[in-house]
């Protein structure tokens, strides 16, 4: 039998149950709004879309799996596209239809490794910067023989169609002594080395640092790491649109003062093992 003054100690138990409760459930609460505000991606404000023409085939900055994208380019275009209030609508471009997708309306900006160059300039324009790379060059992991371009003599090197990365060999280095082998894609490239078709791959460390660290590569190809060239990527957006690179721009700065810059970096591109830079100042 309960005594009155067992059933006033249960009933303060029940309280300070109940209290307990209400607080957990509280707590519970703040943590679920917490971790859904704390995205650094910023949300569209509607179903519009902007397109944006991407890279489909770098590891770790521009890749496609399946029906989805990964990788530090396709975070900063999600994140400008967000700022801008916009869904981003995926166009993958080839590394030399990147101008002309631009010049032609196929897309409104272009996030592919697109280095800001003078000749580009007289085409496009540029918002950003948001990153500088480096053109390296990737070798098998057991070749000693090469540590720079000038050991290329008389090897085969393979680039893409369209890039910097190819210009700069046949603008500085002896086209008569080093072949290069211009194909589509990097993934291309980067297979012929592999089965030693070719006997090195040049483009941007960013890039290649992303191959090696994939597990098909792994232990079998190795970046130099002696970069030879600063490239400077921009989001490419069409001659004369003033307005759309000021928005742009102002995304890129809170990209980075955000600290989202950093964090895309640190999911998409540092365990690689790539060194992260500091990051670019944006143009005003």
């Amino acid at each position: 039998m309960t005594t009155a003054a067992g059933r006033g100690v249960a009933r303060r138990r029940v309280t300070i149950l109940l209290a307990a409760g209400v607080l957990l459930g509280t707590a519970a609460a703040c943590s679920s709004s917490s971790a859904t505000t704390s995205s650094t991606t910023p949300a569209p404000s509607g179903t519009a879309t902007i397109k944006i023409g991407i890279a489909t085939d770098e590891p770790g900055v521009s890749l496609k799996s399946g029906g989805t994208y990964s990788g530090f380019d396709i975070e900063t275009a999600k994140y400008v596209a967000g700022k801008l209030g916009l869904n981003p609508e995926w166009v993958p471009v080839a590394q030399a239809d990147r101008v002309s997708a631009l010049e032609s309306g196929e897309v409104q900006l272009v996030v592919a490794t697109f280095s800001i160059t003078d000749e580009r300039k007289q085409k496009v324009d540029f918002a950003g910067p948001y990153f500088v790379a480096h053109q390296d060059l990737l070798i098998r992991r057991n070749d000693e023989s090469i540590t720079s371009p000038e050991q290329l003599d008389g090897r085969i090197l393979c680039s893409v169609t369209g890039t910097t990365s190819a210009a700069y060999i046949q603008q500085n280095y002896d086209k008569a002594t080093i072949t290069l082998r211009e194909v589509p894609s990097f993934s291309e490239c980067v297979r012929d080395l592999a089965n030693g078709d070719v006997d090195a791959v040049t483009t941007d460390d960013l890039i290649l640092a992303g191959f090696a660290a994939t597990p098909e590569y792994k232990g079998i190809l190795k970046v130099v790491g002696r970069g030879f060239t600063d490239e400077t990527y921009g989001i490419g957006v069409k001659k004369g649109d003033t307005a759309l690179v000021g928005k742009v721009n102002a995304a890129l700065k809170d990209y980075i003062s955000s600290g989202a810059w950093k964090k895309a970096l640190d999911a998409t591109v540092a365990p690689s093992g790539y060194t992260i830079p500091a990051p670019p100042t944006v143009a005003s």
